[in-house]
């Protein structure tokens, strides 16, 4: 008899529905997921959980059994969110799902195994380097390799009616902001580059979190704020003002094992292909000629 009646409409669950059923928030099903501990499969970028394992999974736990061991890498981005890269995920049925929730995040999860890759794009001010000296002291015992994916403009996206009275971080000063999660690469780099102009934090009329690089700037298209920082790619999209302050280096820090993977394979392949360089010639504010070339090795 089944005990989870509500396991049986559908072959597979989705992420919602799985919290619904252990009466848990979403953020801990993808935890559960990163983790190994619940049955999962990975179908279009997205995570789906097996009917049958799960209720087996279930009964297990209930009556006290251990659940599934780590085992190999989940096959999840992890990081950084880059517009780019989430395209090329979901357009070349890859298989890889998506957790993006800032640069130290995914390099925390990656280091914990969560993932097999995250995209980092972490300013270190001592050296003025990418990414690399965070890799380096993180990852000298992980089995991993940093690659490079892009280089970015990076700046002030505004309203249209600031075009011409916004012209550089000061300017900011009394201005409505989107700021991004405390820990993400672009929340860092801005606060130390407002630091380094005298743009005191407390000027700013600060709004909450935007989630991801097209959150931000689709709530300074829709008039929530005066301006975030964010992407010269994403600006142009949403034919917005934009200011540019920075390039930086967008990288990827890949698991070595999963780099010969069907998904990372499929990806890579995708990458090479004349539908991926037409997409990204035409976002504004990209720079591809290092695309996966070696920074480092473990």
């Amino acid at each position: 008899m089944n005990d989870h009646p509500e396991l049986t409409q559908h072959e597979f669950l989705t992420v919602r529905e799985l919290a619904e059923l252990l009466r848990i928030k979403e953020r801990k099903v993808y935890d559960l997921a990163a983790s190994g501990d619940v049955p999962v499969s990975r179908a279009t970028g997205k995570l789906l959980f097996p009917r049958r394992e799960i209720e087996a999974w279930i009964a297990n736990a209930s009556s006290g059994g251990a659940t599934r061991g780590s085992g190999p890498r989940p096959a999840i981005c992890l990081g950084s969110h880059d517009p780019l890269l989430e395209w090329a995920i979901r357009q070349s049925r890859c298989g890889l799902a998506s957790f993006f929730e800032g640069s130290m995040d995914g390099l925390n999860r990656f280091c914990a195994g969560e993932g097999v890759m995250a995209g980092l794009h972490l300013h270190d001010e001592a050296s003025g380097e990418w990414n690399l000296p965070h890799v380096a002291k993180r990852c000298s015992g992980e089995n991993a390799v940093l690659v490079s994916w892009a280089r970015r403009s990076r700046g002030l996206v505004l309203r249209p009616e600031l075009d011409r009275d916004v012209t550089g971080l000061p300017d900011l000063a009394g201005r409505i902001f989107i700021p991004r999660q405390k820990d993400t690469g672009t929340q860092r780099l801005f606060e130390a580059l407002a630091a380094d102009a005298g743009l005191s934090l407390q000027d700013l009329r600060v709004t909450d979190t935007a989630p991801s690089e097209t959150d931000s700037v689709i709530a300074v298209a829709e008039g929530l704020a005066d301006a975030t920082f964010g992407l010269e790619a994403l600006a142009r999209q949403y034919n917005l003002p934009f200011v540019p302050v920075i390039e930086e280096r967008f990288d990827l820090l890949v698991d070595r094992r999963s780099w010969f993977e069907p998904q990372m394979q499929r990806l890579l392949a995708f990458c090479r292909s004349d539908s991926f360089q037409s997409h990204a010639g035409h976002m504004a504010g990209y720079r591809l000629e290092d695309l996966g070339a070696v920074l480092w090795n473990a």
